[in-house]
């Protein structure tokens, strides 16, 4: 596996029109695999963007290296290109007891039963109680314990909440996504390596899932 970071210039125009659209983003994305179009022949393509106040981050996080000169030319820094490591010595050496700043971009949701007759819908969790505890399930699913602040609270953050809306074809897309950031202790290696790699929760074709960790 491999890990990407691509510095975005937001104030091309290209760009903009990009970030506006995940369903565009992801198809340049892919383009920069064009060995592979089944993107889960070898494992999964995840990706995420980080937005901050003068500059947009894209990360990826692929089976096999990117080559993403097509977004260099079109939405990037020249100067900077793209940076690509290989992701598996950091897997290799994730234990138990670890402790890990995190940050996860997803799309929470949950499942509505079916009507007699009808089928069940998916829908996006609306409040932050909700997202936290869609965040706090899907943690322990993927072999993670959060931490616990000082007055006892879990400690994770839940930002950058919105509502995203755009085309994919004859339709409209509506996605709800939320930033979680905190502090966590590995409880099962195993299961955390395959989040880090297979990405958590979904809307993955849509930037969503790509869970990345860092120094606390």
């Amino acid at each position: 596996m491999h890990f990407t970071r691509f510095e975005i210039n937001p104030q091309r125009r290209a760009a903009r029109a990009m970030l506006a659209s995940p369903q565009r983003m992801h198809a340049a994305v892919l383009a920069g695999f064009p060995e592979s179009r089944d993107e889960h022949a070898a494992g999964r393509i995840l990706w995420r963007l980080d937005e901050g106040r003068h500059d947009v981050v894209l990360y990826v996080v692929s089976p096999g290296k990117p080559d993403l000169t097509h977004l260099v030319e079109t939405i990037g820094r020249p100067t900077y290109g793209w940076q690509t490591r290989d992701y598996g010595p950091f897997l290799d050496r994730l234990a138990a007891g670890d402790r890990w700043a995190f940050r996860l971009l997803a799309n929470p949701v949950h499942n509505i039963r079916p009507t007699e007759g009808g089928r069940g819908k998916r829908v996006g969790h609306i409040t932050v109680a909700q997202q936290t505890d869609w965040f706090l399930r899907q943690a322990e699913r993927h072999g993670l314990a959060v931490l616990t602040g000082a007055l006892g609270e879990p400690d994770v953050a839940v930002r950058s909440r919105r509502t995203l809306r755009f085309a994919r074809g004859p339709r409209t897309v509506t996605l709800s996504t939320a930033v979680f950031e905190g502090i966590l202790r590995v409880e099962d290696p195993a299961a955390l390596r395959a989040a880090l790699v297979g990405g958590i929760g979904p809307g993955k074709g849509y930037g969503c899932g790509l869970l990345t960790l860092a120094a606390p």
